[in-house]
């Protein structure tokens, strides 16, 4: 049996697996498409150029994770062109308005070849053997330790046991797609259907140029057209410089059906659009399109419908991050993403919240099951027993959030109590740290050579660090709750969290981490105690 099935081979599924290969664990990879990327697609162009037709932008300043990983990979990245006028097109009929020293893209960067690049560099980490291309997800089914799941490939039925999946598709397509034994849960399936998928029902298209013209002219190649007659609403330089590669990028205004309707008239609308914009007759080289509408495997009936999504900002639902089906079943993909939703870094912070799931999972197994090795039994007493703390540290998120969530239903059981998200979130967080000393009064712990500085033991900030990000997660989480919670809808002040409110809640988690910080710092002082009395009479 499978350990592990990553569903999806984009950059989520193919960043997850290369973290799951590097901690040897058994895995596979499963991708209803010919190819791999998922919403990543580079159309090659020039001398080992490309031109991306879906996700192509990263932000170091902002975006961690996936600059990190193209910095290990030592791919080649240059600055998104941004200088020199932008165009604004308000009226068919007339010239575009000139806007002088306005920058669009905040620092962002891409990759030298397109973003495929990343992807070709992920699957060459991993091997070829653990990879299925054409498997399209067709079942899932909850068999009590294990989960089985049907594909279609090529037509034929294929059944496979995996001990836990890990779903990266988009969330609307899951819901549409597959059929899951049993289903999931109301507010679950509401969740799915509220996640909007990426660019799902965009269209993208890069036309390259023998030269970058709108240079020599001064112009960033930055352009919106907002009249009713648009073809292309927003149009951007898509030059790859290293490949001598001159193009001009957009996304198509039109809607999916008069897409199709102008599909084969698309190539003179261009034309006439970019001549418009910039004044001259321009010629046209080889036009590279993607219309991600037509793809069944990225655009949900609802994305095509327009479905409006449940939650705002770059944070997904935080019900799309709960673990289902006894831990053996997780979401993953951009969209389930708590921060950077929709961007590559969403994508590859998804999946290192999966990971780091599975790896908590893997260690509590191990520790519970005395034929299996302990992960942390080469390490020195201290270290090792910190670790299998901060193991538990990151096993709480779920639960903490659960708890909140019964606090609040608790709390709008009685409608006439103030401050319900405040109320709930510091319970929840109280119980967390309750549960955490205890925890740390029962670890094994070398207290001989900790020392201790005005009263603070060195260990005291060991045990402090692992509740950073969690605490930061579960703000994240039940930020975003809020917002798509139909029964907070009633409570504007709840529902969408003001930010005084916010500080106020800030505050009082400050106070219980101070307490809690206190109690923690005062459990390893009585140990230290009671080890230096033990030597003394001992």
């Amino acid at each position: 049996m499978l350990d592990v099935a990553i569903v999806g081979a984009g950059l989520s599924g193919l960043s997850l697996a290369r973290r799951l290969h590097r901690r040897g664990r058994d895995f596979a990879v499963f991708e209803a498409r010919n190819r791999l990327g998922g919403r990543i697609l580079t159309a090659p162009a020039g001398v080992g150029g490309g031109l991306d037709l879906g996700a192509g932008w990263f932000w170091p300043q902002s975006q961690p994770l996936v600059t990190a990983l193209i910095r290990e990979l030592g791919l080649a990245d240059y600055p998104q062109h941004d200088v020199g006028v932008v165009l604004h097109l308000r009226e068919a009929d007339k010239s575009a308005e000139r806007i002088a020293d306005k920058q669009l893209y905040d620092g962002a960067r891409r990759l030298k070849g397109g973003a495929q690049s990343l992807i070709a560099r992920l699957a060459a980490d991993l091997p070829g053997e653990a990879i299925f291309l054409r498997h399209a997800l067709a079942s899932l089914k909850d068999c009590g330790d294990h989960i089985r799941l049907g594909f279609l490939v090529d037509e034929q039925s294929l059944e496979i046991s995996a001990r836990r999946v890990v779903l990266t598709l988009p969330p609307r397509l899951l819901r549409e797609t597959v059929d899951v034994e049993p289903p999931l849960d109301e507010a679950t399936d509401r969740a799915l259907l509220g996640a909007e998928t990426w660019m799902a029902a965009q269209a993208k298209v890069a036309i390259e140029f023998k030269e970058p013209f709108w240079r020599a002219d001064r112009f960033s190649g930055s352009a919106y057209v907002t009249h009713e007659q648009a073809i292309l609403g927003e149009i951007f330089d898509a030059c790859d410089p290293g490949a001598r590669v001159f193009a001009l990028g957009g996304f198509l205004a039109l809607g999916p059906e008069l897409r199709e309707q102008f599909s084969a008239g698309l190539p003179m609308l261009l034309k006439s659009q970019i001549g418009a914009l910039f004044g001259r007759e321009v010629a046209c080289g080889e036009i590279h399109y993607q219309d991600w509408a037509a793809e069944t495997l990225t655009c949900s009936a609802a994305d095509r419908a327009g479905q409006e999504a449940d939650a705002s900002g770059d944070s997904a639902s935080p019900l799309l991050r709960q673990s289902l089906w006894d831990r053996k079943l997780y979401l993953g993909g951009s969209e389930t993403a708590a921060r950077n939703a929709g961007y590559m870094e969403g994508a590859m912070d998804a999946a290192r919240r999966v990971d780091r799931a599975l790896a908590t999972l893997e260690a509590k197994r191990r520790l519970s099951d005395p034929s299996a090795t302990d992960p942390f039994q080469n390490l020195p007493l201290n270290e090792a027993s910190v670790a299998r703390f901060a193991a538990w540290v990151d096993a709480q998120a779920d639960a903490v959030f659960d708890d909140y969530r019964r606090r609040l239903n608790k709390g709008l059981a009685h409608q006439d109590r103030p401050n319900l998200t405040q109320v709930a979130l510091i319970g929840a967080m109280e119980a967390l740290f309750e549960q955490a000393l205890l925890k740390i009064e029962a670890l094994a712990l070398d207290m001989t050579s900790v020392a201790v500085d005005r009263g603070k033991t060195a260990l005291t900030p060991e045990i402090q660090q692992p509740f950073g990000e969690l605490m930061q997660t579960i703000l994240d989480d039940v930020a975003a709750y809020n917002r798509t919670s139909c029964a907070l809808s009633n409570f504007p002040g709840e529902h969408r969290l003001s930010k005084d409110y916010t500080q106020a809640i800030l505050r009082d988690i400050a106070a219980v981490w101070r307490a809690f910080s206190l109690s923690a710092n005062r459990v390893l002082l009585n140990k230290k105690d009671a080890k230096e009395m033990q030597e003394k009479t001992g």
